[in-house]
């Protein structure tokens, strides 16, 4: 089988290897689509285990089931999450499904035509599709869920001024998301083109990346924003969202910049505004399940975010495009596809 083996972004490989035979607990699928995730193409947080096969959000088809597999049968349509949590740790217990303390199997990378799934994965790790969700619309389930466990965290709710700096992939789902409860969104980019996507997620208003953005969002909505969804990695964006965030509300780092960059943070500033600061990189299970349910029901449209769709052997070109960011939204692969 074919495999696209990640080097670092200039150097991404398609190499042969043998298609494995799954054993007891184990299940072989059939990748039919998977998205190029925006960490997938940053090199600090990537490089220290590569050379590596890559890919994380999966829409898969099972070909065969190892001895003991119940539940599962050739042919079924499924989304596998890359980690799981055990559930039974201090962490879990306490909602911090992502800081799970036992996580030791991950998911072979998903930009190859087979992968297999690992035993503790098929038992907890695994969904079956609705036929209502699409293989392409399945590679948004891991990411929507990335956006919905930051927003319950961060506790915003319907009437909330929501400022969502950065609009690609994930920040777009922040906006559809944050409209979806009934909040005022506003989005800021650089980049005009994401900009008129934000509009047609919903935003209600556009701005342009720049050095008065706080300014311009008290000048045009009355206040600044309850809350500041950071979704890009550049350090001038951190600086504006702390400029742009309103007394009482709270800043999610859900990007962050690479760790050789200094973040100043003014908290003698916030101490007086009773700023709250979040972190939030990835999910958990009932996120997971949130997450396809609002797809299925089309409560959250994510068809008009695929902006490219390649074959295997064109994953070059797709990580070129995720790394520019400048024509793309969300591109995904099927492996299967010819050129």
């Amino acid at each position: 089988m074919k495999v696209s083996r990640w080097y670092n972004n200039r150097d991404i490989r398609i190499e042969e290897m043998p298609t494995p035979e799954p054993g007891p607990g184990e299940m072989l699928a059939k990748v039919i689509s998977c998205g190029i995730c925006g960490s997938d193409v940053v090199e600090w947080y990537r490089l220290p285990r590569a050379p590596l096969v890559q890919g994380h959000e999966i829409g898969a088809e099972i070909v065969s089931v190892g001895e003991s597999v119940r539940g599962y049968k050739p042919g079924d349509r499924v989304f596998i999450a890359p980690k799981v949590p055990c559930g039974k740790c201090f962490y879990c217990l306490n909602d911090h499904f992502p800081q799970c303390a036992e996580i030791k199997e991950r998911l072979p990378g998903g930009f190859a035509e087979y992968i297999l799934v690992p035993r503790e994965l098929v038992e907890k790790g695994t969904y079956r599709l609705s036929e209502k969700i699409t293989f392409d619309q399945s590679t948004f389930i891991e990411p929507l869920a990335c956006v919905v466990r930051a927003q319950r965290l961060a506790g915003i709710k319907k009437g909330d001024s929501v400022l969502v700096i950065g609009c690609g992939m994930s920040g777009l789902l922040h906006v559809r998301m944050a409209r979806l409860k009934g909040c005022k969104v506003a989005a800021v980019d650089i980049n005009k083109m994401k900009l008129e996507y934000a509009s047609r997620m919903g935003a209600d208003m556009l701005i342009e990346a720049g050095d008065n953005m706080a300014e311009e969002l008290v000048a045009r909505s009355g206040k600044k924003a309850d809350a500041v969804m950071l979704c890009a990695a550049a350090e001038q964006a951190m600086k504006q969202a702390w400029e742009c965030v309103d007394k009482g509300g709270v800043v999610v780092l859900f990007a962050v910049p690479g760790p050789d960059k200094k973040v100043v943070v003014p908290v003698n500033d916030f101490w007086m505004k009773e700023i709250t600061i979040l972190t939030s990189y990835y999910c958990g299970p009932p996120d997971i399940t949130e997450a396809m349910n609002l797809i299925e029901s089309g409560d959250i449209i994510v068809d008009d975010l695929i902006t490219h769709r390649l074959g295997l052997v064109d994953i070059a070109y797709g990580f070129q495009l995720v790394s520019d960011g400048r024509e793309s939204i969300k591109v995904v692969i099927n492996p299967h596809e010819k050129a």
